[in-house]
């Protein structure tokens, strides 16, 4: 193979890494972890953008959950975003205005920012074993967490 060609095809390669390391950004990546959605129904086996955006994709508009994790870091910029993550939950808000607090929606695996993605059970019952899950501290940022 010509210099050119190795050349063209590294950068493709590296285009491709790229590309991949984008698909889910650190943040992202940490929910996933932290919120124990490996594997989850919201989108291709992860969780969708929409968590805190208002689009599938990402980008520029925030969800009002996403506007409630974007204000924890205003309050504390120096914070970890596993941090962050874990006080806008412990906060016990609901901030889609479903009827349905922000850490109880992550715990059903419906999307906290859109009220039209609510869990079907109700809110005594899903309380009930969130408390028996462990409650907001599964959500705890830490190396070693029960799930």
């Amino acid at each position: 193979m010509k210099r050119p060609a190795r050349f063209v095809a590294a950068l493709l390669g590296l285009a491709g890494l790229a590309t991949a390391a984008l698909a889910r950004p650190p943040y992202r990546t940490q929910a996933i972890a932290q919120f124990h959605l490996e594997g989850s129904p919201l989108k291709k086996s992860t969780m969708s953008c929409a968590y805190c955006h208002t689009s599938d994709t990402g980008g520029p508009g925030w969800n009002p959950f996403g506007l409630e994790v974007r204000a924890g870091f205003a309050a504390e910029p120096k914070r970890r975003i596993a941090d962050v993550l874990y006080r806008v939950l412990q906060a016990n808000r609901d901030a889609d205005g479903d009827g349905y607090p922000d850490a109880l929606e992550v715990f059903a695996r419906t999307l906290p920012g859109d009220p039209a993605s609510a869990p079907t059970e109700t809110l005594a019952d899903l309380e009930a074993r969130f408390q028996a899950a462990g409650g907001v501290e599964q959500y705890a940022p830490g190396p070693a967490r029960a799930r």
